[in-house]
């Protein structure tokens, strides 16, 4: 990347090189995200047991329902950027930032308000042991409040990644990160502010990761090729049109998916807090596995889109078969450790015995879900770059609604495993993107498709 210009070539020079050299801050992110998410449970699980565990998983899953929406809709931002510049054409890169930046602030107000007034219905919805929902209320009516921001600051990470830069985003994340645990620590611990204390730390400290990464975009106006004035932030129909075409299946995917996990969620619920607990534990130490898998997916999407656009179609299956080795060999370490010392992994945030016995069975679970994610991320990385919103619609919806749903019916209820089966069926769910991503990518059809502007 030129002193210049922000934009940077992934088409040129070795695709291992460009992948891991573009990827390595994203993980840099992931791993701080991670930490101060993983903070988040620990100190609430240090200070307010099982109780608070079961809470704070919940709220953040309740809160995460609308994120991943917004999520999808940056990314098909990402996706267009990386387009318009592997097709040499970076003058429309200004009109896609603009209409990203407008459309996703109303989707936020919009967002916000809804969520602010089905808070408590959602909460019932999900069924969260009541013991635990005035913990749940205070997360999300705080989280809820904090939308605008946070939907701001992913907003700024996708404009800034479509560019080819993924050290700048690593740089808000880890102000955020570190600005989160302090805060965690403060307002959980001796201000005994709970569960509202955790989703207060983290709305404040991505509000202001959010505030430094808009004034390194203004500062960077003439670079960005974006002068912020407010002609400019008027949305342009092409860029929205394609936006909206790839951006509402990512969107409806996500959805579709953390909706699914909110119906398992439910369902497990009802077997009692520690049930909750132990599963919110699982599910973090999944979130581990996205550390490398979803950075490498992330800087898939650029990689590939910008390679796709410039019709070079050797470097995109490189890419994709690179992403593929390096998320199986990760996964699969972070699986034999759990294996090993599954008590051990869960006494970090939770020492409850009932809690620590439940750790076992979660061991052949944790090996599925790897695999899942492993595949996953070589899969979106092909289906998103290449623009195949029809595709990565359907798929969302086969994972999320049909199979992780029916799955979890099939050996929750029917074979009557209780809690691990509905594991196993969110487990089984899991790889059914990596099934599609190897008959996409075998069928060559990739090849063909047209450009999303």
């Amino acid at each position: 990347m030129s002193e210049t210009t922000l934009i940077r070539d992934l088409t040129q020079g070795s695709p291992m090189k460009q992948l891991l050299s573009f990827s390595w801050p994203f993980m840099l992110a992931n791993l701080l995200q991670q930490a101060y998410n993983i903070a988040d449970m620990v100190i609430v699980g240090q200070f307010l047991g099982t109780t608070g565990l079961s809470a704070a998983s919940a709220g953040g899953e309740l809160a995460t329902f609308f994120l991943l929406f917004a999520v999808g809709l940056c990314g098909a931002g990402q996706i267009i950027i990386s387009q318009h510049i592997g097709a040499g054409k970076q003058e429309r890169v200004s009109g896609t930032v603009g209409t990203m930046a407008t459309f996703l602030f109303l989707v936020g107000a919009v967002f916000m308000v809804l969520a602010l007034l089905t808070c408590d219905w959602l909460i019932q919805l999900i069924q969260v042991p009541q013991e635990a929902v005035a913990y749940a209320h205070d997360y999300c009516f705080i989280y809820y409040l904090g939308m605008i921001p946070v939907f701001g600051y992913n907003v700024v990470c996708s404009i800034l990644r479509g560019m080819g830069d993924s050290r700048r985003p690593f740089v808000f994340v880890a102000v955020a990160a570190v600005t989160n645990i302090i805060l965690d620590l403060i307002f959980v611990g001796p201000l005994d502010m709970g569960c509202f204390g955790a989703a207060l730390a983290t709305v404040l400290s991505q509000t202001l990761s959010f505030v430094i990464a808009l004034v390194f975009l203004f500062r960077n106006r003439r670079n960005l090729g974006f002068d912020f004035r407010p002609a400019s932030l008027r949305p342009d129909r092409r860029e929205l049109s394609a936006m909206l075409k790839l951006g509402l299946p990512l969107g409806l995917q996500n959805a579709a998916i953390i909706a699914s996990m909110l119906v398992i969620t439910r369902f497990i619920n009802a077997y009692g807090v520690v049930a909750s607990a132990a599963t919110a534990v699982g599910n973090k130490l999944m979130h581990l596995a996205t550390i490398c898998t979803a950075a490498l997916s992330t800087a898939g999407n650029s990689v590939i889109a910008q390679n796709f656009a410039a019709r070079k179609q050797d470097r995109v299956s490189v890419t994709v078969g690179c992403i593929l080795i390096i998320s199986i060999v990760f996964c699969a370490i972070l699986s034999l450790g759990f294996t090993l010392f599954p008590e051990e992994v869960f006494a970090l945030f939770d020492r409850n015995p009932e809690v620590l016995a439940m750790s076992r069975l979660y061991v052949p679970i944790c090996a599925l879900n790897m695999l899942g994610t492993a595949t996953r991320s070589a899969a979106m990385a092909l289906i998103n770059g290449t623009g195949n919103s029809r595709l990565s619609f359907i798929t969302g919806l086969i994972d999320g609604i049909a199979a992780r749903i029916g799955f979890s019916l099939v050996f929750g209820f029917v074979l009557n495993m209780g809690v691990q089966g509905f594991w196993l069926g969110n487990a089984l769910a899991g790889l059914v993107y990596g099934v599609v991503g190897v008959f996409y990518y075998s069928s060559g059809k990739w090849k063909t498709r047209r450009l999303l502007v």
